[in-house]
């Protein structure tokens, strides 16, 4: 199949990290055959905006076309304000770019258009489809959701566009509920997959040494400068930690490529997730196929998965730290809780199924 491909959230050449997940997904479709074009709308602003949220570093001077995985991709540029005030004048500005979408193009033409993230980018995709007269599929990893539907102004715009989508797809089971009462028609759970390559996979590891006197390396894998991932919270566990004898350090993600990421999961001592909302969390999984443990808050899909072991009975550095004990005590010899429905050959089977329908 000829799939479009839209998403306000993609890697960028300053920006490696930013979006992995929508280039991970578009990797897999291609390695199902599909012949695939990416879209990334970007709001046009100066650099000093930038700082407002990590994910918007490289976005200012991104270029309008750039290579990506030998591919070329399109960043048509709409306007976007801060907090986000008049949507409606974003709403306008973004389905405009259609017809530089379309003259892009040239004569290909997508047999479904597939939008990762539904505001704004949702509506320029629904503007293509109808012009191509394709099915617009779209797909929430978690803000729509959790945080869009609750916005004054946003939320009934969402509310809005749900029911227009002719699939909607969500990566957290727990997010389907939610999409059903916001009123999108049957939903349909696909996560995202598991892209850790060969060379960096290992089996879970117990760990070696001496009780509470030892030196910890904690992961932190995000960038402590978004809040909804509570660094904050992994510092007071690391602080905990320390009261109890451990030498604790603490490693964190900010835009590294994929590679030195997974790097550095597999010589933490194990991976701390605090994070207050995740569709997922990725990183979780990640981190276990490349033979590093986990202690995590009670977040996204976690406890579909994780042994009980690794969950903390509630958001605070006690607890956490109780689970941070309790991973590393614990033989992890033989054991591989990383789900089967995670693996490429599961959600490509899911995705595959999805596009025949």
């Amino acid at each position: 199949m000829r799939l479009l491909v839209l998403s306000g959230m993609h890697p960028l050449p300053t920006n490696v990290a930013r979006g992995t997940f929508v280039a991970d997904h578009v990797r897999l479709l291609r390695d199902l055959g599909h012949d695939v074009r990416v879209v990334n709308p970007l709001p046009r602003m100066l650099p000093h905006h930038e700082t407002r949220r990590s994910t918007l570093t490289g976005v200012a001077k991104a270029p309008q076309r750039f290579d990506f995985d030998g591919a070329e991709v399109l960043s048509p540029r709409y306007i976007g304000r801060p907090g986000q005030a008049s949507p409606w004048w974003t709403a306008r500005s973004v389905v405009r770019r259609h017809a530089q979408v379309q003259t892009w193009l040239g004569d290909w033409r997508p047999d479904a258009v597939v939008v990762h993230g539904l505001w704004p980018v949702a509506l320029l995709a629904q503007r293509l489809a109808h012009a191509f007269g394709v099915r617009c599929i779209g797909v929430v990893h978690g803000w729509d959701l959790d945080v869009g539907l609750d916005h004054p102004q946003v939320g009934p715009r969402l509310r809005a566009l749900l029911p227009t989508l002719d699939r909607l797809v969500v990566v957290g089971e727990h997010l389907l509920e939610v999409a059903e009462r916001a009123g999108a028609e049957r939903p349909t759970w696909i996560p995202c997959h598991v892209p850790v390559e060969k060379d960096w996979t290992r089996p879970l590891r117990a760990w070696r040494g001496r009780w509470r006197r030892d030196a910890l390396d904690l992961l932190f894998p995000s960038d402590p400068r978004r809040p909804e991932k509570d660094h904050w919270l992994a510092l007071q566990t690391g602080q905990e930690l320390e009261r109890r004898g451990w030498v604790v350090g603490m490693t964190t993600l900010r835009q590294q490529p994929r590679t030195i990421v997974w790097d550095r999961m597999m010589v933490a001592s194990l991976t701390l997730i605090t994070s207050s909302r995740e569709a997922g969390p990725l990183v979780a999984k990640e981190s276990v196929a490349c033979g590093t443990p986990v202690a995590a808050v009670r977040v996204g899909d976690l406890e579909r998965w994780l042994p009980e072991r690794c969950l903390a009975v509630g958001r605070d550095p006690t607890s956490l730290a109780d689970v941070c004990e309790a991973v590393l005590e614990h033989d992890w010899t033989g054991e591989d809780p990383l789900p089967s429905w995670s693996r490429p050959d599961a959600v490509g089977a899911a995705w595959a199924d999805l596009l025949e329908a």
